[in-house]
Parts: structure tokens; sequence; C-alpha cells
């Protein structure tokens, strides 16, 4: 039941979304645009290329919630609309071979709801609430560098500048506005972003440093993504790294569900 409940949900995000797939980037777009984003968007993208205003993905990885805790094998999909920031994210957590965790992420119309079921059937977590809408904007601007178009200025996004190397992105929607600090190598690359995000722990809420990491690029269908990406929180205890994923299939425009 709990996957046929994504299932609905992947198929009504898609259906809400405005198809703006014949959008057509020029170089033009971000004359005006810090530096580093510019260079940015030189390398990701191409001249004459359509927006992405869909994506999916597959990913494998590693997963922990404690900092003494193992690595725990992960698997997951993902689903992205760009027209106005959306996102269903679904995947199981492996703590042994007997036993395994489904989580689904989801932001859609301006809010945010992580759903936890042991064996896809037990709820151990239900997290919303203006935290939650807040921290899934913030991961969606994160997830970005996977459909870069989505960083274009809009309605929604406008970058900031700072400095040769890094660049603020201001993202809205409805009530809720968020923002990070991308920085960028000679490349054009992403290599890392940070912003403040919520942290939940022990049924509370409180502000810190989020980090991403971005590695590993490679070319699909003519843009240039991270396929490697690596989730880090700054407490006091130092940098606590949490999810590590490794994209395993990815594709544009094809709003639908695996």
């Amino acid at each position: 039941m709990f996957t046929k409940q994504v299932s609905k949900e992947i198929e009504t995000l898609f259906a809400n979304s405005e198809d703006i797939s014949d959008n057509v980037f020029t170089y033009d777009q971000f004359s005006s645009l810090p530096e580093p984003v510019q260079r940015y968007f030189k390398y990701s993208l191409k001249e004459g290329q359509h927006y992405i205003c869909y994506a999916r993905q597959k990913h494998d990885g590693t997963f922990r919630t404690k900092e003494d805790q193992k690595w725990m094998p992960i698997s997951g999909e993902e689903y992205f609309t760009t027209q106005r920031p959306g996102f269903v994210w679904y995947a199981t957590v492996k703590p042994s071979p007997l036993v395994w965790i489904a989580a689904r992420d989801r932001y859609f119309n301006g809010h945010g709801n992580m759903l936890i079921k042991i064996f896809s059937t037990f709820t151990i977590a239900d997290a919303k609430g203006s935290e939650m809408d807040y921290s899934s904007l913030i991961r969606f601007l994160s997830e970005a560098p996977w459909y870069p178009s989505a960083l274009l200025p809009s309605e929604y996004l406008q970058w900031e500048e700072i400095d040769s190397e890094s660049a603020r992105a201001v993202i809205s929607d409805g009530d809720i506005t968020a923002s990070a600090i991308f920085y960028f190598d000679g490349k054009g690359e992403i290599t890392r972003l940070e912003c403040v995000r919520y942290q939940s722990v022990d049924d509370s809420y409180s502000k810190k440093t989020w980090i991403g990491h971005y590695r590993q690029y490679k070319e699909i269908d003519k843009v240039r993504i991270p396929h490697e990406v690596e989730v880090v929180w700054r407490l006091k205890t130092g940098d606590f790294s949490y999810a590590r994923f490794l994209v395993t299939e990815i594709e544009f425009n094809n709003p639908s569900g695996y």
C-alpha cells in the first residue's frame, strides 16, 4: 500500500506541473549573472538546449543517522518538476538482511513531508510543518545540479554575487524563501553547497549548517551533472557525513514513474 501511495503522489506531482520543456536555453540569459554562475551554465548546458521540466533518477549509496552508527545500504528513486519546485523521493534502507525501512520525502505545492515506515507498513516518522516546508525547499535547491536549467533565473530563483568562486541562490515558493551558497571550481563545476537547514532531533528542530559535496560529473543528453553526492551536518563535534548517493540512472522530460 505504501508503494501504491507513492505511485499516486508521483502521478499527482507530474500532472500538476506545467510543461516548459519547449523553452530553449541561450547564453544571453545569464549575461548579468555572477561570473562563477555564468561559468557553470557554460559548462553544464549547451546553447539551444531545451529546458529540463521533469527529471527522474535512481541511486544507490549508504546512509546513517548517528555518528557512531555503521553505514547502511540504501537504494532509491526520485522524481522532480522544475516549472514549480517539487519532488518525490522513495528509498529503502536495510539496517540488516531481514529488516528494511522505507522512506518517502516529498515537496509539493509549498509543503514538505517525510514519511518513514519499517517493513513499509508501520509508521515511525511523519514529519510535516513549517520547518519541513523550508527544509524540503532547500533539498530541491540542493539537488538542482541534477537538472541545471532549474538554476536559471526565474520567478522562483535569483542569484546574488559573492566572489569569483561562489554565489548565493535565493529560492522562493509561496510564503517560503530559502537560500544557499554554491561553490564553483575553475571548470565551472559546482563542487559544494552550504546553507542553514532544520535538523530533527528527538521530535524537535534546530538550525544547523548543512553541506553538500558534488563529484563525478558526467554528460547525460548533453547536460553535465554530478553523479556522486555526499551530505554533511556541521555539528559542534565536527562534520557528520550521513548520506552518500551515487546516481545509477537519470532521465529528463519523461513525466512517469519507473
